[in-house]
């Protein structure tokens, strides 16, 4: 067997281990050991140590468990809860001011944390019981939440763009700055699309009853001033300083952690039970994730010494297609797997292989990146796996699945606009990190 089959064979195996239910880490580590050892000899062994202590003195990875403890923070002292009723109270009279609340809590919360899952959670928890209240409309309710959830993989600073630029070489924040606008337009399409359904048919997201709304414009002004202006004040000084190049991606994330402290503590929100479960679950996604980062580096290393990424590449060369529809099909590759994985195993494994094809096709790997992004967080609303709407369910059980799936559909469809729009004007992803650049 040569050894570029003696790969392929050994990524086929990844996946059937990955589905059956196998750790993705040590299947990575097991595998690229059997396959490197039979291909290469024993300079797979120097190739483990390698790739693994690369990774332990990377300081961009460092930035992953400093932006999660700041999400985990925000979240657990209940000030992204107190951010939601302070949009909910300043649009209470605007038909479908719910969704609009709802998407506004999402983008910020987005900004705060890269986490899909902890998004969808804490929306649907914070949201859903005040929609049924209000009589929205279950399907266009779910749609908005899932696909306002799904914006943390998108919208700096994103976990997901954080580990993705080692992998692609690409500077974090160019690739933060590139995801800006795209992040942007999506929800304002969310925005548009939902206002617009309810204007034509206000049942679907009446104004809210008085009950739910504020007595007095000071209400509305002290909500504002406690609720929201904190709050995007940290996000936008933490995301400011890293856009203008004041501090690295690290040193960024580090203050934003800091800050989230200080302003838990001075709302008087933070809690011995809180703080103890923000770093835990710090320690552990961080944990997982760096292990992956480590393993799917040395899996890609002993892919490539063998020869098996070449070997794609040039057969995928060979059929002469345009790079527009190379594209699509890259594209279309990475959707169909995003419904049975998460964005970890594909980014760190799935990408890199591409990665020649993509270089020889001359992509810019900005506006490649960007795309990636957008399709792994449409893959979050597609059926039939759809994870968003199991997030979903599990904290809104009496809300149907399948009214879930077909308020999700409507909003996949509106991403599928979005990413169109992308790769019709592609300044949209590559404008402002060369503007900064400047």
């Amino acid at each position: 067997m040569s050894p570029e089959v003696l790969g392929l064979l050994a990524l086929a195996s990844l996946f059937f281990f990955i589905l059956v239910g196998f750790p993705i880490s040590f299947t990575l580590i097991f595998l690229s050991l059997v396959t490197g050892y039979i291909g290469i000899g024993k300079v797979v062994f120097h190739l483990m140590t390698l790739q693994f202590y690369s990774v332990m003195t990377d300081t961009v990875l460092s930035a992953v468990p400093f932006f999660l403890f700041m999400g985990y923070i925000l979240e657990s002292s209940g000030l992204m809860n107190r951010l939601f009723k302070a949009f909910q109270l300043m649009l209470a009279r605007l038909p479908g001011s719910l969704y609009l609340a709802v998407t506004a809590t999402a983008t910020v919360f987005a900004a705060a944390t890269g986490i899909v899952g902890s998004s969808i959670t804490l929306l649907g928890v914070m949201a859903a019981p005040t929609m049924t209240e209000s009589k929205y409309n279950v399907r266009l309710s779910a749609g908005c939440i899932s696909a306002g959830g799904t914006l943390g993989i998108l919208i700096p600073p994103s976990i997901m763009l954080v580990v993705m630029g080692p992998v692609v070489g690409v500077p974090v924040t160019d690739l933060f700055a590139a995801a800006i606008f795209p992040g942007i337009i999506l929800a304002s399409i969310y925005i548009g699309y939902t206002l617009i359904r309810c204007w034509i048919n206000p049942e679907l997201g009446p104004p809210l009853p008085m009950e739910l709304r504020a007595t007095s414009f000071v209400w509305v002004l002290k909500e504002l001033c406690l609720g929201v202006i904190p709050v995007m004040t940290l996000i936008l000084a933490t995301l400011g300083s890293i856009m203008a190049g004041m501090a690295t991606p690290t040193e960024g994330a580090a203050a934003g952690a800091f800050g989230s402290l200080v302003l838990t503590t001075a709302y008087r929100r933070m809690t011995w039970e809180g703080l103890k479960s923000s770093t835990m679950r710090t320690v552990e996604i961080s944990a997982m994730i760096l292990l992956l980062v480590a393993a799917s580096n040395f899996f890609g290393s002993v892919f490539s010494r063998l020869g098996s990424a070449t070997m794609l590449t040039e057969v995928l060369m060979g059929l002469h297609l345009p790079p527009l529809v190379m594209l699509f099909l890259i594209l279309a590759l990475i959707f169909v797997l995003g419904w049975p994985l998460e964005w970890v195993p594909i980014v760190l494994i799935i990408i890199p292989i591409l990665m020649p094809l993509v270089r020889q096709m001359d992509y810019n790997l900005l506006w490649f990146c960007t795309l990636v992004a957008v399709t792994l967080q449409t893959a979050w609303l597609s059926p039939p796996v759809a994870l968003s709407a199991y997030f979903l369910k599990g904290v809104v059980p009496s809300w149907q699945l399948k009214d879930i799936y077909v308020g999700m559909m409507q909003f996949m469809v509106l991403q599928l606009i979005g990413m169109t729009l992308i790769v019709l004007f592609p300044a949209i992803a590559t404008w402002l990190p060369a503007y900064l650049g400047r």
